[in-house]
Parts: structure tokens; C-alpha cells; sequence
């Protein structure tokens, strides 16, 4: 029987969001973000094993308590210089345990507001898919397109498009390889896609969406914290 494992880059040191603090350590209903990313995972009865990719200088992890989270998970000090290096080095770690056609799901440290449903969704709509995919959702709102004054040069379709989202699953093999051969996109995903196949998009929805900015803190706690008093 296939398994599926999970892996969380968490390397990065967050530029974007500002501050000396990396971004999936920032609080969150106080707790670190990644906490709530490594829970959702943590909580599958789906997911055999998570491990979470750290940069080798990382100086936070251990300021924390993670016992809550349970025996699936698993950290490794092997984060590298990009995304794609990370979950690289991640997948050789999960060489132990993982076979060529398992499952492995690649979640971002910073998506705290993943669902249960979402999860499953994903795990359910690709269980016999050739390829894998990805979470998304189709983008709504007009687009944009700016010229170097930043003014409106044109308006662009937003017929066909999606917004990409984690977790991306894709067979443990697949994923290695394609990792080691087309190592310069910005997801798995797009490595996929450069070794000619099509991962499949499945729905998710806005909650699911990436901490980029530290306004968007308050916005995961509120989804976080409505979830909390309708589970309870």
C-alpha cells in the first residue's frame, strides 16, 4: 500500500516580510507560524511522516516546544540556498523510509491555515492520478499589467488561470528526479511541468493562502482561531 509523506521547507529567511526574526517564526496566536503548517500535516491520519527542512545555522527551532505535534516529525538540518535545494536535500533524507512510488506532499512554512478538507481533497482527487498536482484556486480579480511608470499598460485575461498553493504532491521518484535535472523553477510543480508532464490542479480555496506581509498575521489568526471555536 502507498504512503504518503510530507516535507516542510523551512530554510528561508523571509526578506519580504521584514525584521530579524524569520517569517515562519513569527507569532501566531503564541505559537510560531510553522507550527500551525507542521500541525495540519501532523494531524492527517493520511500522513505517515513530515519532515521539516532547516537551514544548518537555524538558531529558533529549539527555542520551542514541538512535542505536541506527536512522533511523525521528523527535523533535518540540511536546508540549502533555494527552495529546491531544500526539499532536495529533504527528499534524501526521506530516503530511508520513502519508495519511488510513494507520495510526498511539499507544503510551505508559511501557509498556516491549511484544512483538513483541503488536505484530503488533495490526497483523494490524485490517488490514482499518473502525474500528481497541486492545490489552487482560479484567480478572481482583474489583472493588471504595469509599464515601468507603474501604470495600467493593459488588461490581461484571467481566463484559465490559477493561483498555485501547497501542499504540491507528486511521487516520491518523480519528484527527485525532476528536482535534480530542472532545479531553477519556483515550486515543484514547475520542475514537473519542465520535464513535459501536467500536474493536475486541484481545488482549494483563499484560506489556504501564503503569510507574505506581516498584516497577513492577523488574518491567519482570525481563520485560525474561527476554526478552533467550531471545532471545540
Amino acid at each position: 500500500m502507498l504512503r504518503h509523506f510530507a516535507i516542510v521547507p523551512a530554510a528561508g529567511s523571509g526578506s519580504r516580510f521584514g525584521g530579524e526574526t524569520p517569517k515562519q517564526y513569527q507569532s501566531i496566536a503564541g505559537r510560531p507560524m510553522i507550527y500551525y503548517s507542521l500541525a495540519a500535516l501532523c494531524r492527517s491520519s493520511r500522513i505517515d511522516r513530515v519532515w521539516v527542512v532547516l537551514s544548518p545555522d537555524d538558531r529558533w527551532w529549539r527555542q520551542y516546544d514541538w512535542t505536541s505535534l506527536g512522533h511523525k516529525l521528523e527535523t533535518v538540518y540540511c536546508g540549502g540556498a533555494s527552495r529546491s535545494a531544500s526539499v532536495a536535500n529533504g527528499l534524501h533524507a526521506a530516503a530511508t523510509a520513502a519508495h519511488d512510488d510513494d507520495w510526498v506532499l511539499v507544503h510551505d512554512a508559511a501557509r498556516p491555515c491549511l484544512s483538513q478538507a483541503n488536505l484530503a481533497a488533495l490526497c483523494d482527487e490524485l490517488a490514482d492520478d499518473p502525474v500528481g498536482g497541486i492545490l489552487a484556486v482560479p484567480l478572481a480579480d482583474t489583472l493588471k499589467r504595469a509599464d515601468d511608470q507603474q501604470r495600467v499598460a493593459r488588461t490581461e485575461s484571467r481566463h484559465g488561470l490559477w493561483q498555485a498553493q501547497t501542499p504540491q504532491m507528486f511521487r516520491y521518484g518523480l519528484l527527485r528526479r525532476v528536482l535534480a535535472e530542472y532545479a531553477d523553477g519556483t515550486d515543484e510543480a514547475s520542475a514537473v511541468e519542465a520535464a513535459g508532464l501536467q500536474p493536475r490542479l486541484v481545488r482549494g480555496d483563499a484560506s489556504n493562502f501564503k503569510v507574505t506581509y506581516p498584516a497577513d498575521l492577523r488574518q491567519a489568526e482570525q481563520i485560525l482561531q474561527g476554526r478552533a471555536r467550531v471545532d471545540e
